[in-house]
């Protein structure tokens, strides 16, 4: 079955970097999209990131450009989430997402980013 482990979250100072990852099993990773996803307290969950199969296109959102890069490694079916210049508005748990044809979206459990001081 479908499986998507993130990590690497935790407490960071405003200014910081965090570098989240997400080990994918359960499917063929080389041949789906990924994407993060992030929720913060009394908000709806929001994309963050997208990376196509093979890793040559990718989308943000305006919020995270020019600070987060998302990247992959299928030899490793693992996604990253690289996040620099961390602003407390980006406290969130951050989600892993798999959306497949018919079956429908697949998320991890999160992992939760605070950035405060």
């Amino acid at each position: 079955q479908v499986q998507l482990v993130e990590s690497g979250g935790g407490l960071v100072q405003p200014g910081g970097s965090l570098r989240l990852s997400c080990a994918a099993s359960g499917f063929t990773f080389s041949s789906y999209r990924m994407r993060w996803y992030r929720q913060a307290p009394g908000k709806e969950r929001e994309l963050v990131a997208g990376i196509s199969s093979a890793g040559g296109n990718t989308n943000y959102a305006d919020s995270v450009k020019g600070r987060f890069t998302i990247s992959r490694d299928n030899t490793k079916n693992t996604v990253y989430l690289q996040m620099n210049s961390l602003k407390p508005e980006d406290t969130a748990v951050y989600y892993c997402n798999l959306w497949r044809a018919v079956y429908g979206d697949y998320w991890g459990q999160g992992t939760q980013v605070t950035v405060s001081s």
